[in-house]
């Protein structure tokens, strides 16, 4: 269980071992897809963050994106398919 930083929120994270989890149809896909295949998360430093998934395996979807000069934002798609969203407040 992840505490939010205001310590109002909370995401669950699980692994099923039985039954076996199933993959998704389709694997890759996009990061508009209905359901919960995405979560994003604030990050300090976007580049760093970005460099170290990748040693396991993450690849960028799409481009690195400045939004004005308030975020810089990324989506980055795991091993398994699941897409995790990356925002870098600026300033």
């Amino acid at each position: 269980m992840l505490r939010t930083p205001d310590g109002h929120g909370r995401v669950e994270l699980a692994k099923f071992h039985r039954p076996r989890a199933i993959s998704p149809e389709p694997k890759d896909a996009p990061v508009n897809t209905l359901g919960i295949r995405r979560i994003m998360l604030a990050v300090d430093d976007i580049e760093d963050v970005i460099a170290r998934l990748r040693t396991h395996g993450a690849e960028l979807v799409g481009e690195l994106e400045q939004y004005e000069n308030i975020y810089r934002l990324c989506y980055v798609r795991g091993p398994e398919g699941i897409i995790v969203g990356l925002a870098e407040q600026l300033g």
